[in-house]
């Protein structure tokens, strides 16, 4: 049965109701900051320390502070307040609990993890606080876009080791994949379809490029996969040429995606497709390296600790903010409730797994302290 009368359960549904689809994927969108808004309410409802900060027109963050009656370590707990579009669904903002399952667009990715952040922190003031160390709950803007809401809480905050609350169906997630953009063009010369000795066709010319890259994948498959992270991958993405259909096309532009593992140059995918490109043009778009949480960090056994150890550890195929968290030296694992429909129309998380989450954040936080 679904608990419903949980307050975790019920802010979380609160959060869904609120549009804060990213503009960044969809012009003229929401944004973050009526969710933010909210967000920093439920902080200051429990004594936290609130910040709440435009970091680029129209985009906020929002980070509280607990503090402990003593010294002690810092942990941050991190979730992205952004979704991506709601194309195609009825009612993305309307949260429908059914079967154990909080339906709406962000119920899963991520919202329902921010929830977890922010109940957590409830039961810990609830039960008293925290004996020592601090803890920080950042909820970021742009997860779904450039990261620009984690690129600056990790400029301003620094922490022993941080949680972020991406989905993992409650896996403990020790590293993820990845990813460069790359795009090519090839030029051709625009001439009438009937003059074959004048015109040239930019998108035939894009062929052997395409072919590179259905070769490149099979060598993906072929290849030992990294012992973590399991293989790289790459695939076309966006393709887009020619002008009519009685005109020979001057130009073609395919925007491609690399899927990286640790240990690839971060110049990998332009590097793999100069080998096959011939003449054409080829530029770097955008690049975000993958991630490995140091050995050394103690948040997967207390996370296992937590959860009783009957947990599975492993990896992400997608790409989070765990990145950008680690890389400026805070060491990161990714930890949340799961369900179905990430980036679909029809998307839920499970409510027992925001429980369970929220209740494992609240031992590791004093634990961790």
């Amino acid at each position: 049965m679904l608990p419903r009368m949980d307050s975790t359960l019920s802010l979380l549904c609160d959060l869904i109701a609120i549009d804060s689809v990213n503009p960044g994927l969809v012009p003229g969108a929401a944004g973050e900051r009526a969710i933010s808004e909210a967000l920093a309410i439920e902080l200051r409802r429990l004594g936290a320390d609130v910040e709440l900060t435009e970091i680029a027109p129209g985009r906020w963050n929002v980070v509280g502070v607990l503090t402990g009656r003593a010294k002690g370590r810092t942990l941050m707990l991190c979730g992205h307040s952004d979704t991506v579009g709601v194309e195609g669904m009825d009612a993305p903002f309307t949260p429908v609990v059914k079967d154990g399952r909080i339906y709406g667009r962000g119920a899963q990715d991520m919202k329902g993890g921010c929830a977890s952040i922010l109940g957590a922190a409830r039961a810990i003031v609830e039960r008293g606080g925290l004996e020592r160390g601090s803890l920080i709950m950042a909820f970021v803007a742009d997860e779904e876009y450039m990261s620009i809401g984690a690129e600056a809480v990790a400029k301003q905050w620094r922490a022993d080791g941080a949680i972020i609350t991406e989905p993992t169906d409650l896996m403990i997630a020790v590293g993820h994949k990845g990813f460069q953009w790359v795009e090519v063009t090839t030029h051709g010369r625009a001439a009438h379809g009937s003059r074959y000795d004048e015109g040239k066709d930019a998108i035939v010319a894009m062929a052997p490029i395409l072919n590179g890259l259905r070769m490149l994948e099979q060598r993906f498959t072929a290849a030992p996969p990294h012992p973590l992270l399991g293989r790289p991958s790459v695939h076309a993405s966006l393709i887009s040429g020619g002008r009519e259909l009685s005109t020979y096309p001057d130009r073609c532009t395919l925007q491609l995606e690399r899927r990286t593992v640790d240990g690839e140059p971060d110049d990998i995918a332009l590097q793999e497709v100069r080998t096959f490109s011939g003449d054409a043009d080829i530029r770097p778009l955008f690049t975000r390296a993958p991630y490995l949480t140091p050995g050394s960090s103690e948040l997967p056994q207390l996370l296992e600790t937590a959860m009783g150890g009957n947990v599975r550890r492993g990896a992400m195929t997608y790409w989070t903010d765990a990145a950008i968290l680690g890389h400026a030296g805070i060491p990161t694992v990714i930890f949340g409730p799961g369900g179905e429909g990430l980036h679909g129309i029809s998307e839920y998380v499970r409510a027992e797994e925001v429980v369970a989450c929220r209740e494992a954040l609240v031992r590791v936080a004093n634990d961790f302290a």
